[in-house]
């Protein structure tokens, strides 16, 4: 199996820290956030992870390498200056990640979820891994119905933890779905991956896990600290 991490990101909210540093590579227990997600994906036995990147991409390879110290080969699809999008990003990777099922993980996310709890093969477009409302997205994402089944209605209404298991059908539909929205005449095209999903959601092909572990979203300075202290006590 391969993955993506998203890595892409401009990090704003959480400068001064990502004026030389792209947040996916600050640290919180004693090593970059996404090495925590290179570390997991080894012992799933994934082999090629690709990284997306834009804001200070070079840092990426400095300090990861080609992945041999984990057992990975990392890929890196730079975006150019400005990010594509989590849509565009992934589409510009599908030639990386191919047509099986690859896991999808933001960087800038923390978790003790298991990866291994990820369907190899997900019935659908997408398989989420959703989480407990935080209190920066109080209203969630998305509900989960008893079926297992990931809708855009409903409750208890849950949020999107950035973790999932993807197949490239997802963007069989690209151009109806996105449409004439900014970015997504551009080449590559520049758009977010929701729209995507939603549209799915509604043919009933994306079913979902709620996670009711740790997961920390590392969206500002204060949640850094926080998740900082957590790991550094165990």
């Amino acid at each position: 199996m391969k993955a993506l991490i998203f890595a892409a990101g401009l990090g704003e909210r959480m400068r001064p820290l990502t004026e030389t540093t792209p947040k996916p590579l600050l640290a919180a227990g004693g090593k970059p956030l996404i090495v925590w997600h290179l570390e997991k994906l080894a012992a799933l036995g994934v082999d090629e992870v690709v990284v997306n990147t834009s804001w200070l991409a070079r840092r990426f390879p400095a300090e990861l390498g080609d992945g041999g110290r984990w057992g990975l080969r990392i890929h890196y699809s730079y975006e150019g200056e400005v990010p594509l999008e989590t849509g565009g990003g992934m589409w510009k990777a599908l030639s990386r990640l191919g047509n099986a099922p690859f896991i999808a993980v933001n960087g800038d996310v923390w978790t003790d979820f298991d990866f291994a709890q990820l369907p190899t093969h997900p019935p659908g477009d997408a398989h989420l891994v959703l989480v407990d409302n935080p209190d920066h997205n109080p209203d969630g994402d998305f509900a989960l119905h008893p079926s297992g089944d990931v809708r855009t209605d409903g409750a208890p209404r849950l949020t999107y933890a950035g973790i999932g298991i993807y197949r490239a059908s997802l963007f069989d539909h690209r151009a109806q779905v996105i449409g004439e929205a900014p970015g997504a005449g551009a080449i590559p095209p520049r758009f977010r991956l929701a729209p995507l999903l939603r549209a799915a959601m509604r043919e009933g092909q994306v079913t979902g896990t709620h996670h009711r572990g740790r997961w920390t979203d590392v969206g500002t300075l204060l949640r850094l600290q926080q998740l900082d202290a957590e790991l550094a006590t165990g």
